[in-house]
């Protein structure tokens, strides 16, 4: 509830307050925010029945808030705080506080920030109708910013608008969002996601659904992640973006991405993919992902991928991709790049993951990876989807190595079955494969992929492809097992003998 203070003149607390007031002006801090929780007045902890009552918790950031109900359109306060007509047609104003600051996707920090440091339950109850038009502000959403928690809160039919760090439920996040859902719309500039704009936090068991739109780091959850996680969380937004550009997440910088998906699809120019767009930059590490899929389709121009656009110096393991892909260089079913900037490590690596759709581009087109190099490792993996290309065109791997600086890319232990059409440096495992490059125990099927020749790899008729003794031959991990509902996961690969292709023993 509101609270209404004695309006007598010569009360202390009017007179105490008065002093807080002038106190904090002299100190530069805006008089309207209590500060974090370490070392300031203590705050109320709040029941959260109409919009003023969850506009006081600015006041009130470190406290432990619960929501009572749905809040809406015709609740208490909408008109006056989060409409389309509120504070001169810009709607809510996001809870929390920061001095100046750089943003971009990968700033460690934005300012000084001040937000939420206590806890907000949502009870499994939603606040609807949030309206936020702030295209010149940054770090825009419901709130502010936070280093606490925000859990059990459902946000449906939004309509939030900013500049940099923009996400529905917060802009920027430290702490965690737990069993919270975003379904509306969502559009800034930077660092633009469905949920929460750029996540230096914790983000699990939570979802968004609805159309994000940006231009750089934009994803259908979070727009960046800086040293954070996603767990168990999904997208199904469709996202619109032109670098760094994901289903998931934009951008990501040495998190971990686990046992979550997008099914949206997403369109960008550069660094665009199915899950995440940029996965870590030159010598920065990336995240490591695994169990995760993707299923929109991808449409970009550099690369592209139907999982990951850009694997620099990252992992994806346990993964795949359905969506078909389309593009102009470097295009991958699964990663458009697979590389690392130098040295001699896995730290870049595909393994144990798989993609199923059909890919289309020019150069550097791979069922799998489009272009594999500077140690770049694709492992105990497979490609099944059509691939077609002008140049560079693998039913795997298009390009496998970088011919200018013969740096050599490593292939093992994998297979592809999808057709393949090309002009130039056309295979049916790789397109082409450059000095320093390794292509080992690896195989295509020639009758299904069109093709009897492959720049690295062995050719096998379909029947060959099918018995296990292929694969056994070479040392692969594989055992027979009676049916395709029946997993030894006591081994990499699985196979019904002389009745399928091998399948990863963990895949569904």
């Amino acid at each position: 509830m509101r609270r209404i203070f004695s309006s007598k003149r010569d009360s202390f607390p009017v007179r105490f307050g008065i002093f807080l007031i002038i106190a904090a002006l002299i100190t530069g801090f805006p008089s309207s925010y209590s500060v974090d929780g370490n070392n300031n007045q203590p705050s109320e902890n709040l029941e959260i029945y109409t919009w003023y009552d969850l506009d006081d918790i600015r006041y009130n950031l470190s406290g432990d808030h619960i929501l009572m109900n749905n809040l809406n359109s015709t609740t208490e306060g909408y008109e006056e705080l989060a409409s389309p007509t509120a504070n001169e047609g810009k709607g809510w104003q996001p809870i929390g506080y920061s001095t100046p600051g750089v943003v971009s996707c990968m700033a460690a920090r934005p300012g000084e920030d001040y937000g939420l440091f206590g806890t907000l339950d949502g009870q499994g109850h939603e606040i609807r109708d949030l309206f936020i038009n702030r295209s010149d502000e940054n770090n825009v959403g419901l709130f502010y910013y936070i280093r606490g928690r925000i859990i059990n809160l459902g946000l449906t039919n939004v309509t939030v608008t900013g500049s940099g760090n923009v996400g529905s439920l917060v802009g920027w996040n430290e702490g965690t969002v737990d069993n919270s859902y975003s379904i509306g719309n969502v559009a800034g500039e930077s660092t633009v996601g469905g949920l929460t704009g750029s996540n230096r936090g914790t983000v699990l068991n939570s979802y968004s659904s609805g159309n994000v739109n940006g231009s750089s780091c934009v994803g259908g959850l979070a727009g960046s992640m800086y040293y954070g996680s996603v767990e168990n969380s999904h997208s199904m937004c469709s996202v619109i973006g032109v670098d760094d550009v994901g289903g998931l997440l934009g951008y990501s910088y040495s998190g971990t991405v686990s046992n979550s998906y997008s099914t949206g699809n997403v369109t960008g120019d550069s660094d665009v993919g199915g899950l995440l767009g940029l996965n870590g930059w030159k010598a920065a590490s990336g995240s490591n992902i695994y169990d995760c899929y993707s299923g929109g389709n991808v449409d970009g121009s550099l690369r592209v991928g139907g999982l990951v656009g850009h694997n620099y110096y990252g992992t994806v393991s346990n993964s795949y991709a359905t969506g078909n892909v389309t593009g102009d260089s470097d295009v991958g079913g699964l990663v458009g790049v697979n590389s690392w900037e130098v040295g001699n490590r896995e730290e870049n690596a595909v393994r144990g993951s798989y993609s199923t759709g059909n890919i289309n581009g020019n150069q550097h087109v791979g069922g799998l990876v489009g272009h594999n190099y500077n140690y770049g490792t694709v492992s105990n993996s497979y490609a099944t989807g059509n691939v077609t290309g002008d140049s560079d065109v693998g039913g795997l791997v298009g390009l496998n190595g970088l011919d200018v600086m013969q740096t050599g890319g490593r292939i093992r232990n994998s297979y592809s079955t999808g057709n393949v059409n090309g002009n130039q440096d056309v295979g049916g495992l790789v397109g082409h494969t450059v000095l320093h490059s390794t292509v080992l125990n690896s195989f295509w099927d020639t009758e299904t992929s069109g093709l009897s020749t492959s720049d690295g790899g062995t050719g096998k008729n379909t029947t060959e492809m099918k018995n296990i003794t292929t694969f056994s031959g070479v040392g692969w991990n594989i055992t027979a097992v009676s049916n395709t509902t029946m997993r030894d996961t006591s081994y990499i690969w699985n196979i019904v003998n002389n009745v399928t292709y091998p399948f990863l023993s963990w895949q569904p």
